[in-house]
């Protein structure tokens, strides 16, 4: 897992090689102007999703883990406290994997306060408990397909 601003982002953009097709259409787009959605960049290799939700508390959250995908999830309104947990350390799964996604009831080992403007990148070792927080989560979730 990391957690950074956009501002360090080409720090990262060496570490798959769709991450700089991320970072360029961050650049080069107004996100803030995509309705939420799923938005297509390289076909299923990468693509991002805009969501607008309200928060959910800490016990609401379940930690969720990707076999098929990286997740580098921006957040652009709101403070969005996401759950960590090594995967590894997960004990105790809600169900196997559906389609990408598995669910734990495990609770996360560590919270991360993920403000606007800055990132985190899920690879499929790290379990994740997204959009915990008050008021609203305005992020986008880009899925960058393993290689």
């Amino acid at each position: 897992m990391i957690l950074s601003a956009l501002s360090q982002a080409d720090r990262y953009a060496a570490l798959h090689p769709l991450f700089p097709r991320v970072f360029d259409y961050i650049r080069n787009t107004d996100l803030m102007a995509l309705a939420p959605g799923r938005y297509p960049i390289v076909g299923d290799d990468l693509f991002a999703i805009v969501e607008s939700v309200p928060a959910r508390t800490r016990a609401e959250a379940k930690l969720e883990c990707h076999r098929k995908y990286i997740d580098i999830q921006l957040v652009l309104e709101g403070t969005d406290e996401m759950g960590w947990k090594a995967l590894a350390d997960c004990r105790n799964p809600v169900s196997d994997y559906k389609t990408d996604i598995q669910f734990f009831h495990d609770v996360p080992a560590t919270w991360i306060a993920v403000p606007p403007g800055a990132f985190c990148i899920f690879f499929p070792e790290d379990a994740h408990a997204p959009l915990v927080g008050a008021g609203n989560i305005r992020k986008v979730i880009f899925k960058i397909a393993v290689v």
